[in-house]
């Protein structure tokens, strides 16, 4: 089918001309050059914004934890807007863990079409591409928990590098995983051996290593695979006081290598003996800006109730201890960890409005928007459904005055939002949700309009309130089919899995599958995906 966009202002600045009235024309699912070929398909988008479809580079949408918070959180579910059963989609339930139909229903009501689980262990991958194939719109892919894998440590203290590559290589092939995530390395490791909270360079028992050298060989072995998308990076000392500090080493740690660094804003906290809390965003912000192998999501926390979860166990049982609410501690055979706890954003809350304060200086402090990508680590700091609210407050210096003004006085003077008049235009909201996330994922064929693209669409209706534009597109194609229409499903489409297998010697394969079968506590041909 041909699809001719006519007459819309694109916003695609990865290409010149960003903002023109031009027309884009959609044939067998990519984007194309025009043609003198009558359209099948015309859709007038004179007056209207032309983007390409969102893009989430870290959310949490499939997968074990996933499915244990669901069954945690059956209050969350029961209270939330039922997703109801029309002739396009299924019913389904939302809330800040929505059913895995609804889940792709609400990014395609919010313009997205691509969406990265960041952490799921290498033992639930078939079950989370199942989920996968349940979740319309978006092309979904998953990043592996490797960081706490015991064979990988086992072979970076053994100074098995080689093997270590082999190692990634083989199990991104064998769960058709698309990367590789470190969640607190080496910490998880030690936290299961008792330890609740494990600096870079205390060692991990039982290994003669420590987190810092567990970082560094993991990062080193992605790069030398030269895998499409850097080391995805949760840093130790998640939401505690002073782990600015921790973040700061842990980007040295890399040693230059690329490196992503994933939902930064709970990793940017001052306070200690001699520090109240507060942020410290802008001294991680003057860091990343110096050194253009680092990029970012940041993780923005926004006010109301939503559920976190984190493959990093020792968080989950601080918030537990901090909060006094029920929790899961969901362990992953041999491989990683997770905890899980439903927390609460209040207004009222110092920390909270600092952590709020704290996630927004990072969008505005860091220089280059093609290296900081809008998240809120679904549903960790919010449910994706609040992007719409965080490109508002970034658009407008007035809508976050009026925020800071609700929150409590001290806030002010333990952050820097207020002194910070930044606002960002349509280009840097369009790098900042597709062609940023879509590039330091490696997605050649995402977050942009040019000639062989993938025919993923959004169209809005532009407005001086930037929250109700981004809240309900005109139009949604995905690979050219129409799927959303003044903001209602008209068809469920289901797009393929986003995966990647590299080349490497396949020579230590046996070992490792031979090591994998004495550890597991199941068959191990169910580590596989048909």
């Amino acid at each position: 089918m041909l699809v001719k966009i006519q007459s819309g202002t694109v916003v695609d600045p990865a290409h010149a001309n960003s903002g023109g009235i031009r027309d884009v024309w959609l044939r067998h699912g990519k984007v194309v050059g025009p043609t003198d070929d009558p359209p099948d398909r015309l859709i007038d988008a004179s007056g209207l914004v032309v983007m390409a479809g969102g893009v989430d580079m870290h959310t949490h949408i499939a997968g074990p934890k996933v499915n244990a918070a669901r069954g945690l959180r059956p209050d969350d579910r029961r209270a939330a807007r039922p997703v109801r059963r029309t002739e396009s989609r299924r019913s389904g339930t939302a809330g800040s863990v929505p059913s895995t139909f609804a889940t792709g229903a609400l990014y395609a009501g919010l313009g997205y079409t691509t969406a990265v689980d960041a952490a799921v262990p290498p033992t639930g991958a078939r079950h989370a591409h199942f989920e996968f194939a349940d979740t319309p719109v978006v092309d979904a892919g998953m990043l592996l928990t490797l960081g706490d894998h015991l064979y990988a440590l086992e072979q970076i203290a053994a100074r098995e590098t080689e093997r270590l590559r082999h190692f990634i290589g083989w199990v991104l092939g064998a769960t058709r995983g698309y990367g590789v995530k470190l969640v607190n390395p080496g910490g998880v490791e030690a936290y299961k051996c008792g330890v609740n909270q494990c600096g870079l360079d205390q060692p991990v028992a039982p290994f003669d290593l420590t987190p810092r050298q567990v970082l560094a060989a993991m990062a080193a072995a992605v790069d030398e695979l030269n895998l499409p998308h850097p080391a995805h990076i949760h840093c130790a000392d998640l939401g505690r006081p002073g782990n600015w500090r921790t973040t700061l080493a842990s980007m040295q740690a890399v040693e230059g290598r690329r490196a992503h660094f994933t939902h930064v804003q709970f990793h940017s906290y001052g306070g200690g003996p001699d520090e109240p809390f507060c942020s410290r965003a802008r001294d991680l912000a003057e860091y990343v800006n110096s050194h253009p192998n680092i990029t970012v999501d940041v993780g923005q926390v926004l006010f109301g109730e939503t559920t976190a979860m984190t493959g990093d166990s020792a968080v989950g049982y601080f918030l537990a201890r901090a909060t006094g609410r029920r929790w899961v501690d969901h362990d992953s055979e041999c491989e990683a960890g997770c905890g899980i706890v439903p927390v609460s954003y209040r207004e009222a809350s110092l920390v909270n409005a600092v952590q709020w304060a704290a996630g927004l200086e990072w969008f505005l402090l860091v220089n280059d928007p093609w290296r900081i990508a809008l998240t809120t680590d679904h549903p960790n700091g919010a449910s994706f459904e609040a992007y719409p609210e965080i490109i508002q407050l970034l658009m407008s210096r007035d809508a976050r005055r009026e925020a800071l003004e609700r929150l409590p006085a001290a806030v002010r003077e333990r952050t820097v939002l207020g002194d910070l008049s930044r606002e960002y235009t349509l280009d840097e909201i369009a790098i900042i949700t597709r062609a940023a996330p879509a590039r330091i994922l490696g997605l050649r064929a995402k977050g942009h309009l040019g000639i062989g693209a993938d025919a993923d669409v959004a169209v809005y209706t532009p407005g001086d309130d930037r929250r109700a534009m981004f809240t309900l597109p005109r139009y949604l194609l995905k690979r050219g089919e129409l799927v959303v229409e003044n903001g209602e499903l008209r068809q469920s489409v289901f797009g393929p899995r986003l995966c990647h297998a590299p080349e490497f010697d396949r020579g230590e394969l046996p070992g490792i599958k031979d090591w994998c079968e004495r550890h597991y506590s199941m068959q191990f041909a169910n580590l596989y995906v048909e």
